[in-house]
C-alpha cells in the first residue's frame, strides 16, 4: 500500500504537470485514482482541488511584476481597468455554471468513461484548431476586447466536463477568437487564478469540519510539489507552444484516453 505522503507527492506532481497543460489535470487525476488506487475517497476528492492553490501560486509568482502592475493600476490606468474586467467577464460564466449545475456535473459526469472520452475528443479538437491556417490579430493577453474574454470565459464552461481541460478550452476559444498561440496560453494562466481560486475556497469550507492536523500536513505536501513542478512546467511550456504549438499534446491526450478506454473495456 501506498502511504499518504507518496501519494501526496505523485498526486502534487501531477496537479504541477498537468493544470497549465491543455491535458486536463482533472481527467489525469481521476485516471491516477481510477487505476492506480492514488487517493480514492472524499479526503483525497478535496486535496486534489486544494493542491491546485499551489499551482496559481506558481502563476503569480511568475507574473508577479504584470499582476502587479495592473493591480496598481487599475484605479488609474484605463488599459489595466479594462484587463481586470476582462478578466472578470471571463470568470462570470464559471461562476454562474458552477453554481447552477455544479452538483450534478459531479454526480453524473465525473466517471472514467466519461473522462476517457472527452480526452480523446478534447485531443481531436486540439489539433484540428493547431492545424488550422488561423492569422492572429491579438498578440497581448491584457489587450484583448472584452466580448473576446467573454467568450473565452463562457467556452471554459464545457471544461467543467472532466477530461476537456480548463487551459484547452480557454486556449482554443482565444485562439479560433483571434489570439496567437503565447498569448492564448498566457490568458488561460491569468484566468486560471480566480478561477481556481473560487474553487479552492469553496472545497475548503465546505469541507473545513473534516480537516485534522495530518489532512492539513499532507495538503502542505501536495501544495509544495505542485507549486514547485508548476514553476517548471509554466516557463517550459510557453517557450515550447510558441515554437512547436499543441500538438505533442493532442496527441498525448488521444493516447491516454485510448489507453483508458482499453483499460475499461478490460474490466480494469
Amino acid at each position: 500500500m501506498m502511504s499518504d505522503v507518496v501519494k501526496a507527492v505523485v498526486l502534487g506532481i501531477i496537479e504541477g504537470i498537468t493544470e497549465f497543460l491543455p491535458v486536463s489535470s482533472t481527467g489525469h487525476m481521476l485516471v491516477a485514482q481510477r487505476f492506480f488506487g492514488l487517493g480514492e475517497g472524499a479526503f483525497w476528492q478535496s486535496f486534489v482541488v486544494l493542491i491546485q492553490l499551489g499551482a496559481i501560486l506558481a502563476i503569480v509568482m511568475l507574473y508577479f511584476a504584470k499582476l502587479w502592475r495592473v493591480a496598481l493600476g487599475m484605479f488609474t490606468n484605463p488599459d489595466d481597468r479594462r484587463f481586470v474586467i476582462g478578466v472578470l467577464l471571463a470568470f462570470l460564466p464559471a461562476v454562474v455554471i458552477g453554481l447552477v449545475a455544479g452538483k450534478y456535473i459531479k454526480e453524473f459526469l465525473f466517471n472514467p468513461w466519461v473522462v476517457c472520452f472527452t480526452l480523446i475528443v478534447g485531443g481531436a479538437i486540439l489539433l484540428w484548431v493547431d492545424q488550422l491556417y488561423l492569422k492572429p490579430t491579438q498578440h497581448d493577453a491584457t489587450r484583448y476586447p472584452l466580448l473576446m474574454y467573454l467568450w473565452i470565459g463562457i467556452a471554459q464552461c464545457v471544461a467543467m466536463i472532466p477530461g476537456v481541460s480548463r487551459s484547452g478550452a480557454s486556449i482554443v476559444a482565444a485562439m479560433l477568437l483571434g489570439g496567437d498561440k503565447r498569448s492564448a496560453a498566457e490568458f488561460s494562466f491569468f484566468l486560471a487564478i480566480p478561477t481556481m481560486i473560487g474553487a479552492f475556497a469553496y472545497d475548503f469550507y465546505k469541507n473545513r469540519a473534516e480537516m485534522t492536523t495530518d489532512h492539513i500536513g499532507i495538503i502542505a505536501i501536495g501544495f509544495v510539489v505542485s507549486f514547485i513542478t508548476a514553476m517548471i512546467v509554466v516557463k517550459t511550456f510557453l517557450t515550447y507552444v510558441t515554437r512547436h504549438g499543441f500538438t505533442f499534446f493532442a496527441w498525448w491526450r488521444v493516447l491516454i484516453g485510448t489507453l483508458g478506454l482499453i483499460a475499461l473495456a478490460l474490466g480494469r
